[in-house]
């Protein structure tokens, strides 16, 4: 496995939260493409979206479900400053994940967390493991304890 599928399975296992990777060998870097190969709806997947403070450059992970747009307005009020996507470059370095590959699981402390409450409605959700074509699936509310994530209505 990828060191960054290895930091995700890591991450699982010391919050508590048991899940499989699969490995499903064709992209899920998508809401739609992940759908159609995890066998559930896109409102089931839970879209892992960096951005970047403008002035502060510290990032921020927003995660919503794949059928939802992030409303900035309310992502900039929480953060407490203006957002910007942040650059792929920038992503990498500071999380070890590739842009289509950044996973709920294993940031490092600097990054802060929000899931929109959306994602709480559903039984199950599938999210991003590390790589390209990695998932996993999980219960939403362990999910997002699991990913030290604040949970706020951020879409529009």
């Amino acid at each position: 496995m990828s060191k960054s599928i290895d930091r995700v399975a890591a991450a699982a296992r010391e919050a508590g939260l048991s899940i499989e990777i699969v490995r499903m060998g064709e992209s899920t870097r998508t809401a739609e493409e992940a759908a159609r190969q995890c066998g559930c709806t896109v409102d089931q997947i839970v879209k892992s979206l960096v951005f970047a403070g403008e002035a502060s450059g510290r990032l921020y992970l927003f995660l919503v479900s794949g059928s939802r747009k992030l409303d900035l307005d309310k992502a900039n009020r929480l953060a407490g400053e203006r957002l910007v996507r942040a650059d792929p470059r920038k992503v990498r370095e500071e999380t070890g994940f590739a842009i289509g590959g950044v996973s709920p699981l294993g940031h490092p402390d600097g990054v802060v967390r929000f899931a929109d409450e959306t994602l709480l409605g559903f039984d199950e959700v599938w999210a991003a493991a590390g790589a390209h074509d990695a998932v996993f699936a999980a219960e939403p509310k362990a999910l997002v304890n699991a990913a030290r994530a604040t949970v706020a209505n951020l879409v529009v």
